[in-house]
C-alpha cells in the first residue's frame, strides 16, 4: 500500500508541479502587466465569486461527495452503473451551475458592492469589477464539468491526465494575457478583459483534454438526470452540507478579500501571496490526497477500518515530510522569493514588500490545508457529511474573529495570519474527531514523525536564512541573474541540509521518497 500510494502521489505530484510552475508563470505575466494596481484588484475580486461558487457547488464539495460514491458503484456494481452515475452528476451540475451563472451575471453589481465595500468610493474600480465578474461567471460551469470528469478518472485510478488538465488552463491564461493585453491597450479595449478571456478558454481546455481518456475507458455521455436515483441521492445528500464542509478555505479567503478592499493593492497582494503559499499544497497536499482518497474510499466501502487507518496515517506522514519544510522555507525566504518571481515592470519594490509580508504569515497554513485535503474526505467515504460541515462552520467563525481582531491590530497581514491559524484549527479538529470515529489515527507515530520532520526543517530553514544573508553580502545587486543565483543556491543548499538532517534523524518518510527518486533516475 505504501509503495502504491507513493507512486500514485508521485505521478500526481509531477503533473501538479508542472501545473503549479505554469501557474507561477501565469502570475508573473499578469503581475508584469498589472502589478498590484486597480485592474489587478478588480480582477482579483471578480474571480472570487465564481471561484467561491465553484468550491461550494462544483470542484470541492462535489469531488468529496462524488469520488467515494463513484468508487463504490465501480467496485460493487461495475462500470455501467458508475458511468450512469457520472452522467447524472454531470447533468445535475450543468443545471445548477447554469442557474447560478445567470443569476451571477444579473446580480453582479449588488454582489460586488457587498463583497467589496472598500470599492464603493471608487466608481471606476467598482464598474470594472462588475464587468469582469459578469464575464468570468461562465467559468463556474466549465470547471464544474471538468471536475466531474476528473472525479471519474481518479475513481478509475487514472491520475495523470486530470492532474495535468490545470496546466492547460495556465497555458491558455498565459497566452491570452501576453498576446491580448498589448492589443487591447492599443485598441482602447479594457486590458483586464484579456485575463477573463484567458480564464474562460483555460476552463474549456480542462474539459477537452480529459474527453479522450474517458472515451477510451468506455464512458459515453447520457442525457439523463433523476434525483430519485440512489447514487444521485447519495451524492446530493453528501454534497448538500458538504458545500460548506469543504469550502472553508475559500470562504475564509473571501472574508479576507472583503476586509482587504479598504487598502489599495491589498486584494491582489493577498492573492499573489495566497497562490504562492498554495503551491506546495497543490504539489504535495493535493497529490498525496488525490492518490489516497480512492484507497480510503475502498477501505471504507469494505469496512476495513484497520486498512483505512493505515492508509490515512501513511498519507498524512508522507504529506508532512513534504509540507513542513515547504512552510519554513517560504517563511525564511519570503522576501527573496517574491522579489525573484514577481518584481519587474508594473510590479515594483513596494509590491514586493506587500506580497512578501502576506506570504510570511500565510505560510504556517500550509500544513493545516494539506491535512484537511486528506482528513475531510475520510468522513465522506464513511457517508458522514455532518462532521466536516460542523468543523468548517467552527473554522469559519474562528477565522472571522481572528481576522477582525488581527486586521485591526496588524493591518492586512493580520488577515493572512488569521487564515493560517484557522486552517490548522480545522485540521486539528478533523483529526481528533476522525480518531474517535475509527478508533485512533496512529497519533503517536504521526506525532513522532512530525517532531523529527519539524526538527529537520528548522535546521534546514536556519541554513537557508543564514546563507541567503551571506550571499546578499557576497553577491549584492538587484539584477535577475544575481537574484536567481542567490535564491537558487540557498534553496539547493537547504535541500541538502534537509536530506542530511533526515538521515541523521532516521525519518522513514524521507528515505522512502528519496529511494523512489533514485529508482526513477536509474531507469
Amino acid at each position: 500500500m505504501k509503495g502504491g500510494l507513493a507512486r500514485s502521489a508521485g505521478t500526481v505530484g509531477l503533473a501538479t508541479l508542472t501545473s503549479r510552475l505554469l501557474g507561477l508563470v501565469r502570475d508573473v505575466v499578469q503581475s508584469a502587466y498589472f502589478g498590484t494596481g486597480m485592474a489587478a484588484d478588480a480582477f482579483g475580486l471578480a474571480t472570487r465569486v465564481p471561484t467561491l461558487l465553484r468550491d461550494l457547488f462544483a470542484e470541492g464539495a462535489m469531488s468529496a461527495a462524488f469520488v467515494p460514491t463513484f468508487t463504490r458503484h465501480l467496485e460493487k456494481n461495475g462500470r455501467a452503473s458508475a458511468w450512469r452515475l457520472g452522467a447524472q452528476v454531470m447533468n445535475g451540475l450543468l443545471i445548477i451551475t447554469g442557474v447560478l451563472v445567470v443569476l451571477g451575471i444579473f446580480l453582479a453589481e449588488p454582489l460586488v458592492e457587498y463583497y467589496a465595500p472598500g470599492f464603493r468610493d471608487q466608481p471606476d474600480k467598482l464598474a470594472l469589477t462588475v464587468l469582469l465578474t459578469q464575464v468570468n461567471m461562465p467559468f463556474l460551469t466549465l470547471i464544474a464539468v471538468a471536475a466531474a470528469m476528473m472525479g471519474m478518472l481518479n475513481g478509475l485510478r487514472k491520475f495523470l491526465v486530470p492532474a495535468m488538465s490545470p496546466a492547460l488552463y495556465n497555458v491558455f491564461f498565459i497566452v491570452a494575457t501576453a498576446v491580448l493585453t498589448p492589443i487591447f491597450m492599443r485598441q482602447g479595449i479594457e486590458p483586464a478583459l484579456a485575463l477573463s478571456i484567458g480564464m474562460l478558454t483555460g476552463g474549456l481546455a480542462q474539459i477537452l483534454v480529459q474527453v479522450p481518456t474517458l472515451w477510451r475507458e468506455g464512458y459515453r455521455h447520457q442525457w439523463l438526470f433523476s434525483p430519485k436515483d440512489a447514487g444521485v441521492r447519495e451524492v446530493l445528500l453528501l454534497m448538500g452540507p458538504g458545500t460548506i464542509g469543504v469550502a472553508a478555505a475559500q470562504v475564509n479567503l473571501l472574508v479576507n478579500t472583503m476586509l482587504a478592499t479598504s487598502q489599495d493593492g491589498a486584494v491582489s497582494g493577498l492573492q499573489y501571496a495566497f497562490r504562492l503559499m498554495y503551491m506546495p499544497i497543490g504539489i504535495f497536499g493535493v497529490s498525496v490526497a488525490t492518490a489516497a482518497i480512492p484507497e480510503l474510499s475502498r477501505r471504507a466501502a469494505d469496512n476495513d477500518i484497520d486498512g483505512m487507518r493505515a492508509a490515512l496515517s501513511w498519507g498524512i506522514r508522507l504529506m508532512l515530510m513534504l509540507s513542513v519544510p515547504a512552510t519554513l522555507g517560504l517563511m525564511v525566504l519570503s522576501g527573496p522569493i517574491v522579489e525573484l518571481i514577481y518584481e519587474r515592470a508594473a510590479f515594483d519594490a513596494d509590491s514586493t514588500l506587500l506580497v512578501a509580508a502576506a506570504l510570511l504569515f500565510y505560510a504556517p497554513g500550509i500544513i493545516g490545508y494539506s491535512v484537511v485535503k486528506i482528513a475531510s474526505p475520510c468522513f465522506y467515504a464513511m457517508r458522514d457529511a455532518r462532521t466536516p460541515i460542523m468543523v468548517s462552520l467552527i473554522t469559519i467563525a474562528v477565522n472571522l474573529i481572528l481576522n477582525l481582531v488581527l486586521n485591526a491590530w496588524m493591518g492586512f497581514t493580520g488577515l493572512a495570519l488569521g487564515t493560517a491559524i484557522a486552517a490548522n484549527v480545522n485540521a486539528l479538529l478533523l483529526l481528533v474527531l476522525l480518531s474517535r470515529r475509527i478508533g485512533g489515527v496512529d497519533a503517536r507515530r504521526m506525532l513522532l514523525s512530525f517532531g523529527k520532520i519539524l526538527l529537520a526543517s528548522v535546521v534546514m530553514a536556519a541554513a537557508a536564512w543564514g546563507l541567503e544573508i551571506w550571499l546578499s553580502q557576497v553577491w549584492p545587486g538587484t539584477g535577475l541573474g544575481l537574484r536567481t543565483l542567490r535564491v537558487g543556491v540557498s534553496i539547493a543548499a537547504s535541500i541538502g541540509v534537509l536530506a542530511l538532517s533526515a538521515w541523521v534523524f532516521r525519518i522513514e518518510e524521507f528515505n522512502l521518497a528519496a529511494a523512489r527518486v533514485r529508482a526513477r533516475l536509474g531507469r
